[in-house]
């Protein structure tokens, strides 16, 4: 008997575990055999490669480059734009709505795209414009739905948590009270300083900058920059205080960071 219920529990884990891996158990073998396949091949020819077999796995508007060891779960419910650059040690999970990364953005080493909705949320995803960039070793979490706009930058270990776990009830572990995931959105042109964290619930609006450290717990308006825990308005971004001093470096040609 203990030897039967052992099994069923065994199975019933085997079961959760593919279920959070893929669409489906067929899909999931197909996904991780490409992915064994072709997803470890170093150098330029891996990124020929993959460019052209990852097709079969998620959805490619023109020309993607995918660098090795990138870890991708429900890659049907990915679309990666044309010029899209992901980088090596980057994790992808897109269950179920999905992850949409706009033309020629770059998503750098160790970053993590996690929709991570068991829940059945109709709003989880996360979306991201054009010509981003996402930094090393942020993290984005799109339980409540993640909106970012074309242009925006975030810097190394930057967090998007578009999540909160309720914990008011004081005879109940916070595990069992639910959550909440009103969703981010990041408008265009914004640059998010290193470690920023921005909290559910909030929208930093467009030209806005996010000084390093700064816990956003509240909405940003508009071409102002914040900083602090939790944030506060610094300045606003009017033109008036242009260093002329300064010895500024652009870009060479257009795509050129």
């Amino acid at each position: 008997m203990a030897e039967h219920a052992y099994t069923k529990y065994m199975i019933a884990k085997l079961r959760l575990y593919l279920d959070r891996q893929a669409s489906s158990i067929f899909r999931y073998f197909y996904e991780q055999t490409v992915l064994f396949l072709f997803g470890w091949i170093p150098t330029i020819v891996g990124v020929g490669i993959r460019g052209l077999f990852y097709r079969l796995i998620m959805k490619m508007d023109g020309v993607a480059a995918i660098e090795s060891r990138v870890r991708i779960r429900f890659a049907d419910n990915i679309k990666l734009g044309h010029g899209v650059y992901i980088d090596e040690g980057a994790y992808l999970h897109a269950c179920p709505q999905g992850i949409e990364i706009g033309d020629n953005t770059i998503v750098m080493h160790g970053a993590v795209l996690h929709v991570y909705n068991f829940r059945q949320m109709p709003q989880s995803g996360i979306k991201i414009g054009a010509d981003s960039l996402i930094g090393e070793y942020s993290v984005i979490r799109g339980q409540g739905g993640v909106e970012i706009g074309d242009r925006v930058y975030t810097s190394p270990f930057t967090q998007i948590i578009a999540v909160n776990h309720v914990f008011d009830d004081p005879k109940k572990p916070f595990v069992e009270q639910g959550i909440t995931a009103d969703g981010i959105v990041i408008e265009d042109d914004v640059w998010l300083g290193a470690g920023v964290v921005i909290t559910d619930g909030v929208r930093v609006g467009k030209g806005a900058v996010v000084a390093a450290g700064a816990v956003v717990t509240r909405d940003v308006a508009p071409h102002t920059v914040v900083g602090g825990v939790p944030a506060k308005q610094i300045k606003k971004i009017d033109g008036n205080n242009i260093n002329s001093d300064r010895k500024i470096y652009h870009a060479t040609k257009d795509g050129v960071l």
